[in-house]
C-alpha cells in the first residue's frame, strides 16, 4: 500500500530527473551535523505533504522519514534552488518533444489566505485579511513556465516584467533554446505605456485588454486556458491556503507544484496520449 503510493507520487520516471539535481550530502569534519538520509522518501513525503495539505508535524511514518527530517530537507533544498531547477528540467523534457506551445504567453493571478509570515499584505477585496498572491505565466496550451508569490496588496503589473524575464531558456525539438513567446497576453489589469513599449521593443506582441476601451475579458476563448493551469496547481491542497511563514517556503512549494504540473504533461506525452 506504501509502495504503491509512493510510486504514485515519484513515479520512476520523475526521479531520474530529481536525483541528478540534489545537492550532494557532505558531512561536516568536526563530525555531527545532518545525517544521510534516504533522499528519494523524503521526497516523496515533501510531495505527498503538498498533495495532501497535511501539517509537516502530522507526516505519515509510513514514509521511512520524521517530519522533521524531510522539513529539513525540504529548507535546504529551498536554499539550493532545487525547485526551479527542476521545474527548468522538465521544461527541457517537454521541450525536446515538442510539447511547448511558444504562439503566446498568458499572465494571471489567484489569491489565498495567510496565517502568517513574509510576502502576505492585507487583501483589499476580503476586508483587509492578510492573504498572498499567486502570479503565474503559462504558454499558449495553459503549461506553467513562471510562477512568483507577492502580498495580496501588491498590484498584478508589478509582477509583469518579472514573470517574463523568469521564463527559463527551454530546449527545442530543433534548433536553439527558447524563452520568447510570440505573443503576449493578459487582462486590463496589466495595461500600461510602458509595457506595450516594453514587450515591443522585445519584439512580443501585446494582446493586453485597454481599460475603458475593451472588455476585462480581453483574453476572451484564451482566458480558461491560464484559469485551468491555475486550478491545476490550486489540485496540490498545501497551496489552497498558506500556512508557511517564510514566503520563500510557499514559493517553493509552488513552484514544486508547477514541476508536478509540467510533468504530468510530460507523462501524457511519453505514454502517446494527449
Amino acid at each position: 500500500m506504501v509502495a504503491d503510493l509512493s510510486q504514485r507520487l515519484v513515479p520512476d520516471e520523475l526521479w531520474l530527473l530529481v536525483a541528478p539535481l540534489l545537492p550532494p550530502f557532505t558531512p561536516r569534519p568536526q563530525g555531527g551535523g545532518t545525517a544521510p538520509c534516504d533522499e528519494r522518501a523524503v521526497f516523496t513525503a515533501v510531495v505527498y505533504v503538498l498533495t495532501s495539505g497535511c501539517a509537516w508535524r502530522y507526516l505519515p511514518p509510513t514514509f521511512g522519514t520524521s517530519p522533521a527530517t524531510a522539513h529539513r530537507r525540504f529548507t535546504a533544498w529551498t536554499e539550493a534552488g532545487l525547485w526551479r531547477r527542476l521545474h527548468r528540467a522538465v521544461l527541457d523534457e517537454l521541450g525536446a518533444r515538442a510539447g511547448l506551445d511558444w504562439a503566446s504567453a498568458i499572465i494571471d493571478t489567484a489569491s489565498v489566505r495567510a496565517k502568517r509570515g513574509s510576502l502576505t499584505g492585507p487583501n483589499p477585496v476580503d476586508r483587509g485579511k492578510k492573504g498572498s498572491k499567486l502570479h503565474v505565466l503559462s504558454e499558449a496550451q495553459g503549461i506553467p513556465l513562471a510562477v512568483a508569490v507577492s502580498g495580496t496588496n501588491i498590484h498584478d503589473s508589478r509582477a509583469f516584467k518579472p514573470l517574463l524575464l523568469g521564463i527559463p531558456a527551454v530546449r527545442s525539438r530543433r534548433g536553439p533554446r527558447r524563452r520568447r513567446p510570440v505573443k503576449v497576453r493578459a487582462d486590463k489589469a496589466y495595461f500600461s505605456k510602458e509595457h506595450l513599449g516594453w514587450l515591443r521593443s522585445r519584439g512580443l506582441i501585446p494582446r493586453i485588454a485597454r481599460p475603458g476601451i475593451e472588455s476585462g475579458e480581453r483574453l476572451g476563448r484564451h482566458r480558461w486556458k491560464i484559469e485551468r493551469s491555475i486550478a491545476w496547481l490550486f489540485g496540490y491542497r498545501r497551496l489552497t491556503i498558506r500556512y508557511e511563514r517564510m514566503g520563500s517556503h510557499f514559493l517553493a512549494l509552488l513552484g514544486l507544484a508547477a514541476a508536478l504540473t509540467c510533468y504530468k504533461k510530460l507523462a501524457k506525452l511519453r505514454s502517446g496520449s494527449h
